[in-house]
């Protein structure tokens, strides 16, 4: 069997294993800067902002219609 498809050894219990693994994936990730972090906040929290105002448009328009239709009947 080659190496590559050999089951791996189960050195320790599960736990052990998986936060000895789950630490080595964190050790990979690429960080964002302090000042991509701030940059990025805003625009999260900008389009948070303008998704919020288009929703309440949105609903405030099914409103009336609904008020109308229940007004005429």
């Amino acid at each position: 069997m080659s190496p590559a498809i050999q089951p791996k050894s189960k050195s320790g219990n599960a736990l052990t294993r998986y936060l000895r693994e789950t630490r080595a994936e964190i050790a990979k990730v690429t960080w964002p800067t302090r000042e991509e972090l701030i940059r990025l906040t805003w625009i999260v929290s900008l389009v948070t902002v303008i998704s919020a105002i288009f929703l309440f448009g949105i609903d405030s328009v099914f409103s009336a219609l609904i008020g109308a239709l229940l007004r005429i009947g």
